[in-house]
Order: C-alpha cells, then sequence, then structure tokens
C-alpha cells in the first residue's frame, strides 16, 4: 500500500502477514541486542530506550560547541534502495546461523502486492529482486539501522573529526553532519561512502547551511538564529519547524472538524491526547511562542465547533480562550512548561 509523505508524495508500506510478523518479531528479539552492541553512537532511530529528541538534543548541543556549517542530509529511497547481497554481508558478520541468514533473505525477497487505479494486482519484489526492505515489516528498522551502520562507522573512522571537527547524527534515513569548518569537503566525503555502498543522496534535500545565519530542519524541529524577544539578544535554538506546525494544524482540522456529532468529551478527550502526545515531542528549545500560537489556534477551532452545535452567531461571547482552556478542559500547551 501507499502512505503519504509529509514532504509531499507518496511511499510504499509493504505490511507483513500475520505468520511474517510474528516470526519477524521473534528473530528481532534475538537479533537486536546482537547488533547493539556494534551500532554507532551517532544513530538514533529505532533503538531501544533511544527516540528522536535525543537527536535533536545532540544537534543542537553541538551548534553550541561552534559546529554551526551544517550539511543537511537525506538519503534517496533509502529502504528501497538497500542492496541485498551488501546488506546480507553486514548481517553475516555478526550470524553464523544459516537458518537465520535464510529467513532474512527470504524476508527480502518476498513478493509485494499492490493494487492499481482499477483495483486489480500487481506484484513487485520476490526473488529477482536484489534491493529493498520492504517498510511496514518488522525486521525492516533494523536491517535499515544494520547498513546505515557503515556509513557511520566509516565516519568515525576517518579524520574528519581532526581536521573539520565534523559530528554525524543519524535518525534512519536523515542525518546531520555538523563541523566547524570544510563543510562541502565533509559532505564530498560521505558522498563517496554513499556511493560505494550503492545508496545516493536527495540531492534536492541536502544542502549546505550557515546556522549562524540561516536555518535549516531536522526531525520536525528548526534551528538556526533566533532573538530573545525580551533581551533582543541573538541565540542559536530549536523550535517547531513552520512544516511541522502545518502538520499539527492540519490534524486539528479533523479533530475539530464543525461537522462531528460525538459528545463533546470524547472529541476533548482524543484533541487532549494529541496536544499531549505533540507538545511532549516539541518541548525542547524554544517551544514558548510556538505553544502560544498552537493554544490560541485551538481555542478558535473549538469555539468554532461549538457555536455551530449550539446555533449561535459568529458574535457570540461564548466559548471563549479562557474557558476553553479552563472550564472545556482542553489542554493549555504553555501550563506545561511551567
Amino acid at each position: 500500500m501507499l502512505i503519504p509523505k509529509p514532504g509531499g508524495g507518496e511511499r510504499p508500506l509493504g505490511i507483513p502477514t500475520i505468520k511474517d510478523r510474528v516470526t519477524q518479531t521473534a528473530a528481532k528479539l534475538i537479533l537486536e541486542p546482537i547488533f547493539e552492541a556494534d551500532l554507532d553512537d551517532a544513530a538514533y532511530g529505532y533503538r531501544p530506550e533511544r527516540i528522536g529528541v535525543q537527536a535533536v538534543r545532540k544537534v543542537h548541543q553541538e551548534l553550541g560547541r561552534g559546529r554551526t556549517e551544517v550539511v543537511d542530509a537525506e538519503l534517496s529511497k533509502y529502504f528501497d534502495t538497500i542492496p541485498h547481497a551488501e546488506l546480507m554481508k553486514c548481517v553475516a558478520r555478526r550470524v553464523s546461523d544459516k537458518a537465520v541468514l535464510h529467513l532474512v533473505k527470504m524476508w527480502l525477497k518476498v513478493p509485494i502486492e499492490e493494487r492499481d487505479e482499477l483495483g486489480r494486482p500487481r506484484y513487485s519484489g520476490g526473488k529477482r529482486s536484489k534491493q529493498e526492505t520492504p517498510q511496514g515489516g518488522v525486521i525492516s528498522p533494523l536491517l535499515a539501522n544494520i547498513y546505515i551502520n557503515r556509513l557511520l562507522k566509516a565516519f568515525a573512522r576517518s579524520d574528519l573529526m581532526k581536521r573539520s571537527g565534523a559530528v554525524l547524527v543519524n535518525y534512519a534515513d536523515d542525518f546531520v553532519v555538523l563541523s566547524s569548518r570544510g563543510a562541502a569537503q565533509a559532505l564530498a566525503q560521505v558522498r563517496g561512502w554513499l556511493e560505494g555502498m550503492k545508496l545516493k543522496l536527495n540531492e534536492e534535500k541536502t544542502s549546505i547551511r550557515d546556522a549562524r545565519k540561516e536555518h535549516f530542519r531536522f526531525l520536525g524541529y528548526e534551528f538556526g538564529p533566533m532573538v530573545h524577544k525580551k533581551t533582543g539578544n541573538r541565540y542559536l535554538g530549536a523550535r517547531p519547524s513552520k512544516k511541522a506546525m502545518s502538520a499539527a494544524r492540519k490534524r486539528l482540522s479533523q479533530l475539530l472538524w464543525r461537522g462531528r456529532t460525538e459528545r463533546w468529551e470524547e472529541i476533548r478527550d482524543e484533541l487532549n491526547r494529541f496536544l499531549h502526545g505533540w507538545a511532549g515531542y516539541f518541548a525542547y528549545g524554544t517551544p514558548r511562542p510556538s505553544f502560544r500560537v498552537m493554544d490560541i489556534h485551538v481555542a478558535q477551532r473549538v469555539r468554532n465547533l461549538l457555536r455551530r452545535r449550539h446555533k449561535l452567531p459568529s458574535s457570540t461571547a461564548r466559548f471563549t480562550y479562557a474557558e476553553v482552556h479552563r472550564d472545556l478542559g482542553v489542554l493549555e500547551l504553555q501550563s506545561l512548561l511551567r
């Protein structure tokens, strides 16, 4: 099946059968600790006791240490282009059991059923497939981490840290290289390693930024120069990106659609669950201005919903900001920062 990507377009999602999901889960429980011992500290995605905010914090800390020349990079169709032969070599370095290796290879070669515009089945993958680890499989994130570890280990062994003070932070197919100088040379070196791994950068989404003068995005956050409203001082900050704010407003439009007929308490509880989760992720850095904007937006959408439900005119004095966030029990994001 195809699911929409945050940046536009669609991403293929391969959902295994129940039998395969159970088997992949069992295999992951055994294999993950084996490979965890070898995964580089620069990797944060799909790992036990590691979350995206930790990668965000690491990037922000390195900016504060003067590594402000930034390679903002993304791999092009990473899951779809992981070469099977090279991936299996990486797995075989840690796993010698031929039955397990055969099982992993079978999952990589499994046929994938899709539907065309008329609903007719069509198939991809299969025994002739030489690349791709289907997104949606339980084992796929681990396999993706195992392969990207080649890049991270090459980076760690290189002299980029010595020559340019470069540090790499990776999450799945996104990564940034932060250096105090020589970002262009770091990018050229990384591109060469990726070519050796039969991977490519998404050139449209890969760029070099000077974080002292311009912003860049990573994992939903925006980093770069910011100004303290009270003191006027400039600083290198982190906040929810405009793209993340737009995605949140889109979700709120769904939750607070004026035609909803459920009890208000049900809608409110669903709304608060979303707000808690969103705020929990975006509470790092300087979130207060963004949280204030979100609180105002939520109050306006709730007011529109309830005004329509109670058939009140747009000029009504009911359902003010204070009433929504206090009397009606809607979470005020700013209150979480006090």
